[in-house]
């Protein structure tokens, strides 16, 4: 049996590789998301989002689409869409397309856990957008939109959307127009580095200690080909039981899933993993402060319902389809070679180089701002990332002197 450092060890390593395996997937879709934020003409959001309908719905779903992939940047903006005169059902599929069907979230999934992922992500994306406005249309009783409304009324919640947007083609064409790209993508990594860490050091974790005895006590039925209707449900609802208490976020918990998935786990208990970021339990509590508790647990309630019933309709029309995946590919995650000369190393040293240019541009950003102070929540990320970050330092010192000696 292998000692407590010896696992520490491995699961530092293991961690690494897989932020290795990553990072050329993250850079990419933030790049994408930055020129998309940079290059498209987004002032006209406010005005054309209005009361409920076919054609709301839709722009909510695009301007999501086109937004950033950080969940907490994504409710700041649905707050301000919605305090505009946005209405709750278009402000949602907003906030559900922005974490859903963001193309650096498609890259990360399909570098961890293949095409059908990526299939299930966008398509049930749009699934869980369709039932949400089904639910939400039919149980929405008439006061509480008024009174969530009424709780969020700031003229000053959406200031950068005022601003006008300059003509994109001389943007483009200009230095000015690319470092403007640089800042937003390494925004894009300031809000997201912390959920990250914290992703792929519990990921590591979890690949190295965690026995597959203890997912198929926890996700009961895991580890059988298909399993029969209860366990797949009862593993679809552990899901985002899980997620409520990892407070990862969409970014962070893709390795996490990919865990749970080569350790048996089903693809409907998995899709409700991967769509949960919105369930956690800090989004809850900024949703409260924004809107109030009861619009709140509403909201918690019909995306608990949305994202159940879409990975479901998933799993049975993929396995009716004979489309659903295997786990050859993930099984083994604690024990891949994850450093090796191909394609991952040049992508990777091309994106750190650009990276390092973005840098350069904007170290302004990086200087420690004393203007407001950090709250709780923001406190205890802040300390389970730095912990994060001393647990792998310790782990690959720990393998560096073994080596050594």
């Amino acid at each position: 049996m292998e000692s407590f450092l010896d696992l520490w060890s491995k699961a530092a390593i293991t961690t690494l590789g897989l932020f290795w395996m990553a990072f050329w997937a993250f850079c990419l879709g933030y790049l994408i998301s930055a020129m998309i934020q940079v290059f498209v003409t987004r002032e006209r959001m406010q005005n054309t989002m209005g009361e409920t309908g076919a054609r709301s719905v839709f722009l909510g779903t695009f301007f999501g689409f086109i937004s950033s992939s950080c969940s907490f940047a994504a409710l700041s903006t649905t707050r301000a869409l919605f305090s505009k005169g946005a209405g709750l059902i278009p402000s949602l599929a907003f906030l559900l397309a922005s974490t859903n069907l963001v193309v650096e979230l498609g890259i990360i999934i399909g570098v961890f856990l293949g095409w059908q992922f990526v299939v299930g992500e966008y398509v049930g994306g749009l699934l869980l957008i369709l039932l949400m406005w089904i639910t939400v249309t039919l149980t929405l009783k008439k006061g509480l939109e008024q009174e969530a409304r009424q709780a969020v009324r700031d003229e000053n919640a959406s200031s950068e959307m005022q601003k006008e947007s300059p003509d994109w083609k001389a943007l483009i064409s200009s230095v000015a127009g690319w470092k403007q790209v640089a800042k937003k993508y390494l925004m894009e990594w300031k809000m997201v580095w912390k959920d990250v860490t914290i992703g792929f050091t519990i990921a590591g974790i979890i690949a190295v200690c965690i026995p597959k005895s203890f997912f198929e006590f926890v996700f009961i039925g895991s580890g059988s080909e298909q399993g029969d209707f209860l366990n797949i449900l009862f593993q679809t609802v552990i899901g985002p039981v899980a997620a409520f208490f990892t407070f990862i976020g969409s970014m962070g918990n893709i390795p996490l899933a990919t865990v749970l998935y080569s350790n048996g786990v089903s693809f409907a208990g998995v899709m409700a993993f991967i769509f949960s970021d919105l369930v956690v339990f800090p989004v809850l509590r900024i949703q409260a402060e924004y809107y109030g508790w009861k619009m709140a647990l509403y909201i918690l309630g019909v995306f608990l319902f949305v994202l159940v019933t879409t990975s479901l309709l998933l799993h049975y029309g993929f396995q009716f389809l004979d489309m659903l995946p295997g786990t050859e590919a993930v099984t083994m995650i604690k024990d891949r070679h994850f450093f090796e000369i191909d394609y991952t190393l040049y992508l990777n040293l091309l994106f750190l180089l650009l990276s390092i240019v973005g840098i350069v541009w904007h170290r302004d950003m990086f200087k420690r701002s004393e203007d407001k102070e950090p709250s709780f929540g923001t406190l205890v990320l802040n300390s389970c990332a730095y912990m994060s970050l001393l647990w792998l330092a310790s782990g690959l010192g720990m393998l560096a002197v073994k080596g050594w000696l």
